[in-house]
């Protein structure tokens, strides 16, 4: 059960993820623009690891155009027009004009572009095209509530931005088929269970996460996705141990710990407890007590009643 999220790969596209803050998206924002200053390229491009691939010797002209097109177009429509001169290309140029949307937030046209772009077959020189030069091209995809994860071209890059453009929409259970035949690692684990979670699919997210630890802190934010699942189940003692394992790892980010802590309070209210300790436990009412209460509450009705009789009986 284990295997959505148990990534055996030696190499994936996957670089760390991170747990966006408003700090933290304050200064990547920063860092973009000093970087784009100092090596020239503008941050509303396509971002890339390290520098911008060379062409290779004889290229043809057609690679070179669409070379010049994916590095250095800041919007989609340079694309766009390059694949309606060349329909061979056009499939590569709707995904490469989806991500660069994506990247600038529009949700609704970058799903609609990688959609028409994942549908459209490509021939074998924009296929070259793709495995030589768009390798070190990295996307920044939300797989679920404020955790970002850098993802290099490939097919997970697109899924899973496609996925979250879905979700943004609205478009949950669409968000989930997107990511159901991605390969098992934790980007796409958390992807999967959060739009699971929205579809109020609980039992799912718990099989699917079954054997789960905190090893990083997206390991971390699935485990509390699970305790979420678990406490709408009612399962609250797994919740609990969910719960206890995010909290346990020293260098878990503070936000997610803060969130851990946050549903630990909500799953003592839920169980009418003021913590979660052994000894908060509220105690049944014992038998005897309630069966006293019962007999006081007929003698009582009994008095009423004798009382109304003898009225009547009078008059």
């Amino acid at each position: 059960m284990h295997t959505i999220f148990h990534d055996t790969r030696d190499l994936t596209p996957f670089r760390e993820g991170y747990v966006r803050t408003p700090v933290r998206g304050l200064a990547d924002g920063v860092n973009d623009v000093l970087s784009g200053v100092l090596s020239g390229r503008d941050h509303a491009r396509l971002s890339v690891v390290g520098n911008v691939p060379r062409l290779r010797m004889l290229s043809s002209k057609t690679a070179k155009a669409m070379h010049e097109a994916v590095f250095s177009s800041t919007e989609p429509d340079r694309l766009l027009a390059f694949g309606r001169t060349y329909p061979g290309w056009a499939g590569l140029c709707h995904v490469m004009a989806g991500l660069l949307t994506y990247k600038h937030g529009g949700f609704l046209r970058a799903s609609e572009l990688l959609q028409r772009g994942l549908t459209t077959r490509i021939d074998d020189d924009a296929s070259q095209f793709s495995a030589t030069y768009l390798g070190q091209v990295v996307t920044k995809v939300e797989v679920a509530e404020r955790i970002e994860v850098p993802v290099l071209f490939s097919e997970e890059s697109v899924f899973l931005a496609l996925s979250h453009c879905l979700r943004e929409m609205g478009m949950t259970e669409a968000a989930l088929e997107a990511v159901v035949t991605l390969p098992p690692s934790l980007p796409s684990a958390l992807a999967r269970c959060t739009a699971a979670y929205s579809l109020e699919r609980h039992r799912d997210v718990v099989l699917w996460t079954e054997g789960l630890l905190n090893t990083d802190d997206l390991s971390a934010a699935l485990l509390l996705i699970r305790a979420r699942s678990q406490r709408a189940r009612g399962d609250f003692e797994s919740a609990q141990a969910a719960l206890k394992e995010v909290l346990r790892r020293r260098k878990t980010n503070l936000a997610l710990k803060n969130d851990a802590l946050t549903d630990r309070a909500l799953l003592a209210l839920d169980q009418g407890r003021r913590t979660l300790t052994p000894r908060s436990r509220r105690p049944a009412p014992p038998a005897e007590l309630e069966t006293l209460e019962v007999i006081r509450k007929d003698a009582e009705m009994r008095r009423l009643w004798e009382n109304d009789f003898r009225q009547l009986g009078g008059e």
